[in-house]
C-alpha cells in the first residue's frame, strides 16, 4: 500500500488511474451483525435509512434461525433492497443446501463461503445444489487460492480483501484470473479505518470485473484518524482524485498513542 502511495505521488495520479482505472464512484453494502431476528431487522432498518439499499447479513448459526432472520429482514426493507449473506464457515454440506433452497424466496444475490475454507469439493457440490450463487472468502486468500477454485467449478464470484490477499498486486492479479474465467468479484474488508479501505477501494475502481464491494468496516469504529481518502454518502462511495492513496493519518490522532 505504502510503496502504491508513493508510486502514484510520484506519478500525480490517483493510484486507481494509475492502474488504468476511472470508476469514481460506486455502491457499497453495510453488515448486519447476527444476532436475534429483531435486532438484526433493526440493525438493517437502521441502515436503510442512512441511505444503504444493499445489505451484507450474516448467518451461519442454525439453518431454520438463518431463515427467519432472513425473512424478517426481507420483509421489513421490502423488495426494492439488495441482500447478500455471509455463512462465515458456519454449516456442513447438507445444512448449505437445505437454508439456501428455503432461502431463495427472498431474492438473496449470493451467499458468502457457506463451508469451512479447505472444503472446496463441499462448495462445489452447494455450488451445484444451491438456487443462490456461491462466492468464495476464506477459501480465497492468493493467487493460486483463485486458480484451484476455478479448476474446481467451486464458485460464482470471489471475494478479495486486501488484508487477506497481501496488497493491492496480489489483490489485482486475482481479479485478472478472475475475469479470464468469467468469474466477477467482490472487494471486501475487515474492521479496518479508511486508510486500508480506501487502498481497497482504489483496487475496486481499477477493475471493471470488481462488481461488488463490501468497505463498510470503519463505519463501526469510535474513531476515524484518517484525514482524506474515501467519502461515503447515502452507500456511495467517493474516490480521492489526489495523487497516491489520497490519504493520511491525522498527526493530532497520532499524538494521542502511546508505546506499548
Amino acid at each position: 500500500m505504502a510503496l502504491y502511495d508513493i508510486l502514484g505521488q510520484v506519478a500525480g495520479l490517483p493510484v486507481f488511474r494509475l492502474l488504468g482505472g476511472d470508476k469514481t464512484t460506486f455502491e457499497i453494502d453495510f453488515t448486519v451483525g447476527i444476532d436475534t431476528p429483531e435486532k438484526m431487522v433493526k440493525a438493517a432498518k437502521d441502515h436503510a435509512a442512512a441511505g444503504f439499499r444493499t445489505h451484507k447479513v450474516k448467518i451461519g448459526q442454525n439453518p431454520d434461525l438463518d431463515i427467519l432472520r432472513l425473512k424478517s429482514i426481507r420483509e421489513a426493507l421490502g423488495p426494492d433492497h439488495t441482500i447478500r449473506i455471509d455463512a462465515n464457515q458456519g454449516y456442513t454440506v447438507p445444512q448449505a443446501i437445505y437454508t439456501l433452497r428455503n432461502l431463495e424466496k427472498y431474492n438473496i444475490q449470493y451467499c458468502e463461503q457457506p463451508l469451512v475454507d479447505w472444503d472446496i469439493a463441499g462448495m462445489k457440490q452447494v455450488r451445484q445444489e444451491s438456487p443462490i450463487a456461491i462466492m468464495a472468502d476464506e477459501s480465497l486468500h492468493s493467487p493460486v487460492d483463485a486458480v484451484k477454485l476455478i479448476k474446481a467449478d467451486a464458485c460464482d464470484y470471489f471475494n478479495i480483501k486486501i488484508m487477506k490477499s497481501g496488497g493491492i498486486r496480489h489483490a489485482i492479479q486475482i481479479s485478472t484470473i478472475a475475469e479470464a474465467a468469467n468469474i466477477r468479484c467482490m472487494v471486501g474488508c475487515m474492521s479496518e479505518t479508511r486508510l486500508g479501505l480506501t487502498a481497497a477501494a482504489h483496487a475496486v475502481a481499477a477493475q471493471k470485473n470488481i462488481i461488488f464491494a463490501d468497505l463498510d468496516g470503519f463505519l463501526s469504529l469510535a474513531v476515524d484518524p484518517i484525514i482524506g481518502g474515501m467519502t461515503v454518502k447515502d452507500g456511495m462511495v467517493t474516490m480521492p482524485e489526489t495523487p497516491g492513496l489520497g490519504c493520511a493519518i491525522d498527526p493530532a490522532f497520532l499524538k494521542t498513542l502511546k508505546k506499548a
